[in-house]
């Protein structure tokens, strides 16, 4: 100990010095980098070749066959068109639950503070558990949902079965998953806004619609745009709520990007086909996460310009 000691005073051991350490503090970052590069450029590369894992020997390069056959099938346009409505009416609604519970929960006191932990409880849970969850509660036989239905005289409402109703399933299983994310951000953003300007309208007999559109909600904007990005990346990429609650079905009703993937890989054994699927899912994410940062950038800088 008393070694120890002297070593520690004299200020002897392994050192870093202030030129070496930003590299090795960098080296984590660099590590994960690495190892999210090498599957993705791995990906890219099966994209240009005709790949199938029941015929190996067989993989040859096509040259970018497998995105030009997607321009020319009806099956990749409704894979599209079945991704982008899924997240516009996911988050949209999402967004709009989350503002209006974070907007009842601003003010601080105790029983808020209860009711907004409370609510992060679905959050919690595993998204494909929830669907399994809502598949049971769904279940015509003995789910709990639809008895409540027929108590409204609703009967044999199908769910997750019928393509008419499918969708709906699914986005009310979203809905239930992920409404406490963006509540949860946005009223952190509520709570953080400056009382002067509020407390100025309210002098002023100022009225709540006016204060809540040229007040509350420009300020939130950057939250709102944040919280608008995190869920709509997450929201197009969806595999585990629908392929836990549908499996993609019925049919091709709910043949999202990461299903039609998934499905390509595994049953088809179409392994370019899959890897194109997803370099195209990553070009969309990568295209509306630059659009949604630019807009975030343009309004601090605006922001600090009004400052």
């Amino acid at each position: 100990m008393a070694t120890v000691a002297k070593a520690a005073r004299s200020g002897s051991g392994f050192k870093i010095s202030k030129r070496a350490l930003p590299y090795v503090l960098s080296l984590p970052a660099l590590l994960v980098c690495i190892g999210i590069l090498i599957p993705f450029f791995t990906a890219v590369v099966y994209s240009f070749q005709r790949y199938r894992l029941s015929q190996p020997f067989a993989r040859k390069w096509n040259w970018g066959e497998n995105y030009i056959t997607f321009l020319t099938d009806p099956g990749f346009w409704s894979t599209l068109k079945v991704s982008l409505s899924y997240a516009i009416i996911t988050v949209g609604l999402e967004l709009l639950l989350g503002l209006g519970i974070a907007l009842l929960l601003q003010r601080r006191s105790t029983i808020n503070n209860f009711v907004s932990i409370m609510l992060l409880l679905p959050l919690m849970t595993a998204p494909a558990l929830a669907a399994l969850m809502w598949k049971l509660m769904t279940n015509p036989g003995f789910g709990i949902l639809s008895y409540l239905l027929t108590l409204i005289g609703i009967d044999n409402f199908r769910w997750a079965s019928s393509p008419d109703t499918a969708l709906l399933t699914v986005v009310l299983v979203d809905i239930w998953v992920y409404t406490p994310f963006i509540m949860i951000l946005l009223l952190a953003g509520l709570r953080s806004l400056p009382t002067q300007p509020f407390e100025a309208a309210a002098l002023d007999g100022v009225p709540r619609s006016f204060v809540f559109f040229r007040i509350t909600l420009p300020m939130l904007t950057p939250y709102i745009l944040t919280a608008t990005l995190f869920r709509l990346l997450d929201s197009i990429q969806q595999f585990d709520i629908i392929y836990a609650m549908t499996q993609g079905g019925p049919g091709d009703t709910l043949t999202v990007f990461q299903v039609e993937a998934y499905l390509n890989f595994f049953q088809s054994t179409n392994v370019g086909r899959s890897a194109a699927l997803m370099i195209i899912l990553w070009a969309i994410t990568y295209t509306l996460s630059n659009v949604f940062i630019k807009h975030w950038l343009r309004l601090r800088e605006r922001a600090r310009g009004e400052a």
